[in-house]
């Protein structure tokens, strides 16, 4: 059932510190040139009141939304016995989002993006009309394709074509939701390229990526979950990262719990780690550059090559007010560059250790803890969040049979106005 929610935030640019109130749809202070990411700041010094049945909506408090919306699922957070006897670590907590039912984790699409997209969807306007435009590596597409589909929200989802077998699903998507892959050697920043396109046109509104207030906030649930369980805010952050939004999320999530004094402990210490060798975030960090570098230096390379190739995002949120590079800084923050190597071994290490099969970004971020263990940059008495942003794959196909969304049309970069005068037709 779909409950209403009272308005309990403003919302506060990074850069000039404006506070605005949310239509559901600002991603930015107009005002502001550059404008930084918005931030909210909530009534309420408690995440929320509510039971797991209410899946991420638990956290109603500490999320900017109008409604809950059923059906959802909220990250799970265990003390992690196997992998902490290998690293011997003493508290090492592992948040994971995905799919493992004998753990309570119930996310139909196996990533943490289902968290983002549900928090997003509760956040839209009343009678919301439009066409929500996403634009998506992979992973935040299927979560997007689900939750839309399932509340008949409608949407058109950009992705490079090379994401297509990532758009996996249980059942057959609403028609309330539509795909368009960039095809050719395309990647993330081409995808959002389109999307910008198309959303000059009216009738189609931006999502908005890490400017929305909703990504941020769902995401950053995995921290509340994982300061719940351990009984205060970790000492060390772990996490794979393309665009950064979800380093940031857990950035924000933990200012906001010292800041209201619901748990002990912080500040909290990001660790980000890249896959290697398109890590921009990685190379712009430990290059001390608050500008993120350019990749393309790197000829011939592509995501594809990359064992996550889901990590690479030429334009991540990096430079901007409240991105990442402040939110590294703020936390006297590290970055790891990860190569595929690495990563492979990382993922099978995880599932002997924990029992279950974790996805490609996931397994980077356990070999930036395991490399950073190896550094003694953690203490071993630390407490320690592991963020699994992805993972159960194996053991949902266990249960279910999975079908591909297929787009309905795939593009070359350099035909974009054919994409946007066919969309045209289509809603004429």
């Amino acid at each position: 059932m779909i409950k209403e929610q009272p308005i309990k935030y403003v919302l506060r640019c990074r850069q000039c510190g404006t506070e605005l109130a949310d239509d559901g749809l600002v991603l930015f202070h107009k005002g502001c040139d550059p404008p930084g990411l918005l931030q909210t700041v909530y009534t309420s010094a408690w995440p929320g009141q509510g039971d797991d049945g209410m899946g991420i909506f638990q956290y109603h408090e500490w999320l900017p939304i109008r409604r809950t919306l059923p059906g959802s699922s909220a990250p799970v957070t265990y003390r992690s016995r196997g992998l902490a006897e290998q690293l011997r670590l003493e508290n090492l907590f592992i948040a994971f989002s995905g799919y493992w039912p004998e753990r309570g984790a119930l996310m139909r699409t196996c990533t943490f993006k289902e968290l983002e997209a549900y928090a997003v969807c509760a956040r839209l306007p009343e009678r919301f009309e439009d066409v929500l435009v996403i634009a998506s590596a992979g992973n935040t597409a299927r979560a997007f394709i689900h939750v839309c589909s399932t509340h008949h929200i409608r949407a058109l989802i950009v992705v490079p074509e090379w994401s297509i077998p990532m758009l996996w699903r249980e059942t057959e998507h609403n028609d309330c939701v539509r795909i368009i892959a960039v095809g050719g050697n395309s990647d993330y920043a081409d995808a959002v390229l389109l999307a910008d396109s198309i959303c000059r046109m009216d009738g189609f509104v931006a999502e908005g990526g890490a400017r929305n207030v909703a990504r941020r906030d769902g995401l950053g649930t995995t921290v509340l979950s994982c300061a719940e369980e351990a009984g205060c805010i970790p000492d060390e952050y772990f996490q794979a990262v393309g665009s950064g939004t979800g380093a940031i999320a857990a950035w924000e999530a933990s200012e906001r719990l010292s800041l209201n004094k619901v748990w002990p402990g912080g500040p909290m210490r990001l660790h980000v780690a890249q896959n290697l060798p398109l890590a921009p975030i990685y190379e712009s960090w430990t290059s001390h550059s608050s500008r993120i570098v350019s990749m393309n230096s790197l000829p011939g390379c592509s995501s594809e090559e990359m064992y996550a190739g889901v990590l690479y995002n030429r334009r991540p949120p990096y430079g901007v007010a409240g991105g990442l590079y402040d939110a590294l800084l703020a936390t006297n923050g590290h970055a790891y560059g990860i190569a595929n190597e690495e990563a492979g071994a990382a993922s099978k290490l995880f599932e002997e250790a924990e029992g279950i099969d974790i996805d490609p970004a996931a397994a980077v971020a356990v070999a930036g803890l395991v490399k950073c263990v190896a550094r003694k940059t953690v203490e071993k008495d630390a407490y320690i969040m592991l963020n699994i942003t992805g993972g159960g794959f194996k053991r949902l196909r266990r249960d279910v049979e999975l079908q591909t969304t297929m787009p309905i049309a795939v593009v070359d970069r350099s035909d974009f106005k054919s994409v946007r005068d066919h969309l045209i037709c289509k809603r004429s």
